[in-house]
């Protein structure tokens, strides 16, 4: 009695380990992390690409950056060379103007920000942001490079 009461309990025991198994159902979450970090990277080295390209040395000043738009920048820059682009487009200085107040009519805000090299004469800088004031443009930023030196004489 002793026997067929054990041999009957390993077969009943092997019937409910089969109808017991249930499938896995988690997530393997590791090819979801890899792709993700892969993606990170990517996107942390084409960033810095994606800035304005026009080549200028832009002043040095302690000043800190202004908070972050909904609409794309407006910007205005004055090459070394005496050259003006709006955005990415070479812009004759007489034409300026009218091509700004174009801008101006399908845009939001007024605010547009203005690079100049550091070479450049004030005159030259004052006379491009008499004309954006002219075109309806009344909030100009003054793009510089950041860490440049106090009037302290302290820093950059």
């Amino acid at each position: 009695m002793g026997a067929a009461l054990s041999s009957g309990g390993r077969r009943s025991s092997r019937r409910t380990r089969r109808s017991s198994v249930k499938p896995m159902s988690e997530i393997n979450v590791t090819p979801l992390v890899d792709v993700m970090l892969v993606l990170l990277i990517i996107f942390m080295v084409a960033a810095p690409l994606l800035t304005v390209g026009v080549p200028i040395e832009l002043p040095r000043t302690a000043a800190t950056a202004l908070p972050s738009e909904r609409e794309e920048p407006l910007t205005i820059s004055l090459t070394a060379d005496g050259g003006v682009l709006l955005q990415n487009a070479d812009v004759a200085k007489s034409e300026l103007i009218s091509r700004l107040r174009a801008v101006s009519a399908e845009r939001d805000g007024n605010r547009i920000f203005l690079r100049a090299d550091g070479s450049i004469p004030y005159e030259e800088v004052m006379q491009v942001m008499g004309a954006l004031n002219a075109a309806g443009f009344n909030e100009i930023g003054l793009v510089t490079d950041q860490g440049g030196p106090l009037l302290e004489g302290e820093g950059g």
